[in-house]
């Protein structure tokens, strides 16, 4: 199996079309057509379903285009590294990031390695925890900062010097809006939009026995798309503070819960992992600024 043949494959799966593949890959329709068939022989299996006027991927299908675009990450990074290696003082470095205003210590540390090294390029990947540790284990990210307990036996890591504070989005004309802060009977028959990371490692903290009995309206793993819904008045957010805009001209506010629900901030990466000279570069800074934290 040919990466060339894997980019034809994803650009047809991307386009539903392969004559619009075809004008994109700047190649032949025929020859597209007699790549994807030699793939489909090449697998034993059926990846699409042609109708008059686009296709679409069969089960086997998506299953390549998840893997195909793992293979095309990996290999877009090993390309990229052997390239920073006749690099004057440059790279790319590809870190995986959840939402927290916590992000400032990542800034930090890539201003700090900017400042030395102009050349280096840091990539974000924004997403839950289990979206970016998958690609962590891949070894498509280099580092992945994450609001969640560490697997040790998975990873090296640090811990950043900011804390999380859980509470909820809501509206500014929402009765709870006039509390200082929320309790877990305020929000037990009220419509949630919830954090699908925060369902499975924080809320039973919380809300304990009374978690299953949530009425969850929507769930989310990055929160502005949340907020929009908190806006319509579909329901009220669980999320960190100081993601969503609540300031003077905004018509959402932000509430703590109480008893208070906090969440520690990490960075971690493989153990034995190879690192890139861009990406020792961010660790010798993350090191030297947060290395001797308890």
């Amino acid at each position: 199996m040919e990466i060339r043949v894997l980019r034809y494959f994803l650009e047809v799966a991307r386009e539903e079309s392969i004559t619009h593949a075809a004008v994109r890959l700047h190649i032949s329709q025929p020859t597209l057509s007699k790549q994807l068939k030699d793939l489909e022989e090449e697998l034993g299996q059926k990846l699409f379903v042609r109708t008059n006027y686009s296709i679409r991927l069969t089960d086997a299908g998506m299953l390549l285009r998840k893997r195909a675009e793992d293979v095309l990450n990996m290999t877009d990074k090993i390309t990229e590294e052997f390239r920073a290696l006749d690099a004057d003082e440059g790279g790319d470095v590809h870190v995986g990031c959840a939402e927290s205003d916590g992000m400032r210590c990542l800034a930090r540390c890539l201003r700090d390695v900017q400042a030395r090294h102009p050349r280096i390029r840091c990539h974000l990947h924004s997403g839950n925890t289990e979206d970016i540790a998958g690609r962590l284990d891949a070894g498509i990210l280099d580092f992945a900062v994450i609001v969640q307990d560490v697997d040790l036996s998975k990873y090296n890591y640090l811990e950043l010097p900011h804390v999380d504070t859980w509470g909820v989005i809501m509206r500014k004309d929402s009765p709870l809006a006039r509390q200082e802060a929320v309790r877990m009977e305020d929000l037990l028959a009220l419509p949630l939009i919830c954090s699908r990371q925060g369902m499975k490692a924080d809320y039973p903290k919380f809300f304990r026995e009374k978690v299953d009995a949530l009425h969850v309206v929507a769930t989310f793993n990055l929160v502005y798309n949340a907020t929009v819904l908190v806006r319509e008045g579909l329901g009220y957010a669980l999320s960190f503070d100081r993601l969503a805009d609540s300031g003077e001209d905004s018509e959402l506010c932000f509430r703590p819960l109480v008893p208070a629900l906090t969440t520690k901030m990490y960075v971690v990466w493989k153990k034995y992992q190879i690192f890139s000279a861009a990406a020792r570069r961010l660790l010798d800074a993350l090191q030297r600024r947060y290395g001797d934290m308890p």
